[in-house]
């Protein structure tokens, strides 16, 4: 081999291609950074901030949200998306609260809340995977759906009176201020992780995103890995149900209204390419952590529920249309 050869070779340095250049080029350092910059932030804006117990409220925020994000993103990365999350808790939620009318106890209506959930993660999960029908179509229609039929149920009234114990889902602490919801959403942040990034299973989900014919064609049973990720979706819609319903105390037909925004908000803030193909649980997690900071941070300091509104659908619009001005401008 010529000199030349060798020279060329050594064009572009080890270090800028060992992992750790990479991923302090990726999209989840600078999730960091901002993470850490919004932390900074709060701390001198309000002096409750940095207090323990008030801290562990704070995620309440996301991990509601969070839970359902995991497999949102799974779903966007596919090439697909789900609209509807926000009122499959809705009629979960109602199917609670008619169950516990009945008299059910907390295992029960447990089971119901993320029994309902699973059933409408399969009906939009057959239309799409079984009917080719496009999902976001399917998913606004299914959103009216669900919550229409848990107005129906409720009209102007609430379903108020749930059992004591069902409380310690949503209001419950495993241990010191470490509560039930937060210990949920770091088990499965680590389950939703392996699953996307260290089985079959998950790289099939990215070989869908990039390419579905080409996915076909290599032997993935497509339509079958689209099921099975509107079946998540719909299972962690069910469990986020039972954590807020839990935590509210109360069931009316208006609960979750908007989440589908900010769910959606927190994958394309994690790194999650909308258009599919591309995407991290990690970055998911970090964008969970952030939007919860600032929520948080917000309502320290008593800005109106509105502003928060604006803030999220700026944040959604940035995080889509900025990379790819950097890119065209790239040029």
């Amino acid at each position: 081999m010529s000199d030349s050869t060798h020279h060329t070779a050594r064009l572009i340095p080890d270090r800028l291609t060992s992992p750790l250049a990479r991923a302090l080029r990726s999209w989840e350092a600078l999730l960091i950074v901002v993470a850490v910059a919004v932390f900074a932030i709060n701390s001198f804006a309000s002096p409750y901030f940095l207090n323990a117990w008030n801290l562990s409220d704070a995620t309440f925020n996301f991990t509601e949200k969070a839970m359902i994000a995991f497999a949102m993103a799974m779903l966007i990365i596919a090439g697909e998306i789900d609209l509807s999350v926000a009122s499959i808790i809705a009629l979960a939620s109602t199917a609670m609260g008619i169950a516990m009318t009945a008299g059910f106890d907390t295992p029960m209506l447990v089971a119901v809340g993320i029994g309902t959930g699973v059933l409408c993660g399969a009906l939009n999960g057959f239309f799409v995977a079984r009917l080719g029908l496009p999902s976001i179509v399917v998913t606004i229609g299914t959103m009216s759906l669900f919550r229409g039929i848990s107005t129906i149920v409720l009209g102007d009234e609430a379903f108020t009176g749930y059992p004591k114990s069902f409380a310690w889902f949503g209001q419950g602490y495993v241990w010191w201020v470490f509560s039930f919801e937060l210990v949920l959403f770091a088990v499965l942040a680590v389950g939703f992780y392996v699953l996307l990034h260290r089985t079959n299973f998950g790289r099939s989900v990215y070989a869908i995103g990039n390419n579905p014919t080409a996915a076909l064609f290599s032997g993935i049973r497509v339509g079958r890995v689209r099921f099975i990720l509107f079946l998540m979706t719909g299972l962690m819609s069910g469990i986020a149900a039972v954590c807020l319903t839990s935590r509210l105390g109360s069931t009316r037909p208006s609960i979750a209204t908007g989440m589908e925004l900010e769910v959606v908000t927190m994958v394309v803030l994690g790194g999650v390419n909308i258009l599919g193909g591309s995407g991290t649980i990690p970055g998911v997690v970090l964008a969970a952590i952030i939007m919860g900071l600032v929520t948080f941070g917000f309502g320290l300091l008593n800005v109106p529920g509105i502003v928060m509104s604006i803030f999220l659908g700026l944040l959604l619009i940035s995080v889509i249309a900025v990379p790819r001005l950097i890119r065209r401008w790239g040029k």
